[in-house]
């Protein structure tokens, strides 16, 4: 039985992805993307959720929480790689953008608690980091993730895999709440690729094989990782970009590897 994994853009304009606990099957975490032309607006209450607007590409102006934040973005192409804009909005608020040139904005959603303020992150403090080695060597820019006291409940970062490599990888999952081992975290993978005709590789499987699930993934689709591990791969000649948008019971990253991989791990350590 397929586990729908894969889902595919809406179209090409306006909301194209809309990605919420009750319809991915899980508690968590949401993802949502809108594509916009200039002069375009949208906005939502946050409600229950807090959320981290992220300038995929483009600018936009945002207003949110009773504050004009003004424009953000500067990156007109996701794989020039520069730190993203973003916006970190409480839950009980509400937030809008207005297009300034035809732009990408994905929204990152998670149980808030209140703890947080409304603030902007990045571009400042965000820089590029190189993981991994050889054919498994990748780039990061880590925007709210476990060192970054942002949020209640969100991590998100953004992964560039050069074209033949791997990414997240040696496989590794995150579907346990057994913290200081593991912490159970949903995931959700949107992925861009260059050329944008282009397709990649994602895998999602349990140690025991009862999720087992291969896709092809096209520029733009989004994966939904509910549990196991989940190594993704880019073909020779095509550069791979992914969002992830991480949310648990506990703000904390930790993974268990796949046992028949673990040795590369120890190997490259």
């Amino acid at each position: 039985m397929m586990a729908n994994l894969l889902r595919k853009p809406f179209g090409t304009h306006g909301k194209v992805h809309e990605i919420t606990p009750q319809a991915a099957g899980w508690r968590y975490v949401g993802f949502s993307l809108h594509r916009l032309r200039a002069g375009e607006a949208v906005g939502e209450a946050t409600g229950g959720n807090e959320v981290i607007l992220l300038m995929v590409e483009g600018k936009a102006r945002f207003t949110a929480a009773g504050t004009v934040w003004g424009e953000l973005g500067d990156r007109m192409d996701v794989f020039e790689k520069t730190p993203p804009h973003c916006l970190y909005v409480p839950n009980g608020e509400s937030w809008e953008a207005v297009a300034v040139t035809d732009c990408t904005v994905a929204v990152c959603a998670a149980p808030g608690k209140g703890g947080h303020g409304a603030r902007r992150i990045g571009p400042e403090g965000i820089s590029l980091m190189e993981r991994g080695k050889g054919a498994n060597t990748r780039y990061i820019n880590n925007i709210a993730m476990e060192n970054e006291d942002f949020c209640d409940s969100l991590l998100v970062t953004e992964v560039f895999t050069p074209a033949g490599n791997w990414s997240s990888y040696p496989s590794h999952r995150h579907d346990e709440d057994d913290f200081p081992r593991i912490t159970y975290l949903e995931e959700t993978y949107y992925h861009r690729l260059n050329p944008a005709q282009g397709f990649g590789i994602q895998r999602v499987y349990t140690d025991d094989g009862l999720l087992d699930e291969t896709m092809a993934v096209a520029d733009g689709d989004v994966v939904l990782v509910p549990r196991g591990h989940h190594p993704c791969g880019a073909p020779y000649g095509f550069e791979m970009y992914y969002l992830n948008v991480m949310a648990g019971p506990l703000r904390k990253w930790r993974f268990v590897p796949d046992p028949a991989v673990k040795w590369i791990i120890e190997r490259d350590a």
